[in-house]
């Protein structure tokens, strides 16, 4: 895919995608077998032209080793503070996700009640037809007597 021009970013450790053939989440790197496994992900994913990698759930030592290893940035989930970067699923740092949290989450913010509020404003609002109000919507420049109004629509229904 590189060769042909497309920016390719890798992807080794813990991936959730694919966490039921694997037998569930599992730290990466725990194990001589799983230390060679990512030592050689790594550098083929380097060498085939990846722009960067993203380590997630590893043993912090093992990920350091893998980011020294390759010349490439690589960015650390759940992985250690010697990556080039850190990312965390923002759903999981604004407090938007319910049920088991991995270690390596760090909620930023509890935002999950501040959105039910505004949600269930917008649904009344829309529902009781105070919203769009005039000031969000647009009217017809050449005539604005003529745009329809909430009334005449509900009326059509």
């Amino acid at each position: 895919m590189t060769a042909s021009g497309i920016p390719v970013m890798g992807h080794i450790g813990l991936q959730p995608q694919s966490v039921n053939s694997a037998g569930g989440y599992r730290v990466a790197g725990r194990d001589e077998a799983g230390i060679r496994k990512l030592n050689n992900d790594v550098l083929a994913i380097a060498d085939a032209g990846a722009f960067s990698i993203v380590i997630e759930g590893t043993v912090n030592e093992v990920a350091e080793s893998l980011t020294r290893a390759v010349a490439v940035p690589t960015i650390g989930i759940g992985a250690s503070a010697a990556c080039d970067g850190q990312i965390l699923v923002s759903e999981d740092m604004l407090g938007l996700t319910n049920g088991h949290k991995a270690k390596f989450v760090k909620p930023f913010a509890d935002l999950a009640p501040e959105i039910r509020t505004a949600m269930a404003q917008y649904a009344a609002e829309v529902r009781s037809r105070a919203f769009p109000a005039a000031a969000h919507i647009y009217l017809d420049k050449k005539d604005s007597q003529t745009a329809a109004t909430p009334a005449d629509v509900s009326a059509k229904n």
